[in-house]
């Protein structure tokens, strides 16, 4: 099996390479140092002389100590552990500005306008001349496709579905009474814009509750890899501008999402509740609908949420619990189990 490697050639293209004064431009740092031409990025443990690494967490401190590389991007506190074999890129934000230099050597890779062939276009759907529509996708009467987008193959855009400028829509991405606004990126397999779970019961059964709101995605939200996200039924569900979304989330129908959400894989939130911005949610937590998640709140892997949070609050268990409390009752159970 081939080594391990950053930046693997077989798969990203490199841009460089850049020099020092440009790539601390473009992590907003300061650095005093030699001139320095930079041809990528690397880790601590591998970057050679002529690549930059970074360091965000002390506890990898050690590794510093030992980098060969070029140029390392720290916080103040950790300028003077750089060794005097490395320039120090110097920003209050190590890890921002460690994303936007990998970005700079490692871009995305850039649209190629045009309809593929096999890709299925209405005569009443307006794709911009700067798209690309991939093959065998669907694009369907009345929808929307702006400038610089990229619609993957086998994706399917329904009928009147707006998709912003800037936008990437991947592989078998389906979009349903949905309006995206720019930089929307949707990673392979998401559904968004589906029914929503509502139903009323009677005597005779189940009865389907028509689902006539949509799904809003904002500006800049990104949406991972078989994620669903239903449309409303009352109102628009909507995530808000800068929310990340991971891997098979659920979200349900009329959830509004404030700005800047951060939801981890497998996590489900139920019909009409509301997160407040800046709210960040672990992994394979339950969220009860109709509820209302106050802004800067976290709820920890595999809580179980029924009530509302205060903004601020972290809560963790099933049922969820302010963090305080969670401890002192796995303290107690503890004690518990040793007096037998």
């Amino acid at each position: 099996m081939a080594e391990a490697t950053m930046g693997n050639a077989r798969f990203f293209r490199r841009s460089g390479p850049h020099p020092l004064a440009a790539v601390v431009g473009v992590a907003r740092g300061i650095a005093n140092g030699r001139d320095l031409l930079v041809e990528g990025v690397a880790p601590l443990q591998t970057a050679g002389p002529n690549e930059v690494s970074f360091l965000d967490n002390r506890r990898y401190a050690s590794a510093l100590d030992q980098t060969l590389a070029g140029a390392v991007i720290v916080h103040p506190d950790m300028e003077a552990r750089v060794p005097v074999r490395s320039v120090a890129i110097v920003t209050t934000e190590p890890y921002a500005a460690w994303a936007r230099v990998a970005a700079l050597f490692y871009p995305l890779p850039p649209v190629f306008p045009g309809i593929h062939p096999s890709a299925i276009v209405a005569e009443e759907a307006l794709v911009d001349s700067s798209a690309e529509v991939g093959p065998l996708s669907v694009i369907e009467a009345g929808a929307e496709i702006g400038p610089g987008c990229r619609i993957g193959p086998y994706a399917h855009v329904g009928s009147g579905v707006i998709v912003g400028r800037d936008c990437r829509i991947g592989a078998h991405v389906s979009l349903s009474y949905a309006i995206l606004g720019a930089r929307v990126y949707v990673y392979p397999g998401a559904r968004i814009g589906q029914e929503g779970f509502g139903f009323a019961c009677t005597r005779d059964g189940f009865l389907s509750v028509p689902q006539l709101g949509r799904a809003i995605l904002e500006d800049d939200v990104e949406v991972g890899a078989n994620t669903t996200i239903d449309r409303g039924s009352s109102r628009d569900t909507v995530i808000g501008a800068g929310s990340r979304l991971d891997n098979l989330v659920q979200i349900g129908h009329n959830v509004i999402l404030g700005r800047c959400c951060v939801i981890v894989a497998q996590v489900g939130i139920s019909g009409s509740t509301v997160l407040e911005d800046f709210v960040r949610v672990g992994g394979q937590a339950g969220i009860a609908g109709h509820l209302r998640i106050g802004q800067s709140a976290e709820i920890g892997a595999q809580a179980g949420v029924i009530s509302d949070i205060a903004p601020g609050a972290t809560m963790l268990g099933s049922p969820a619990q302010p963090m305080k409390d969670f401890f002192r009752q796995v303290a107690r159970l503890k004690r518990m189990a040793k007096k037998g």
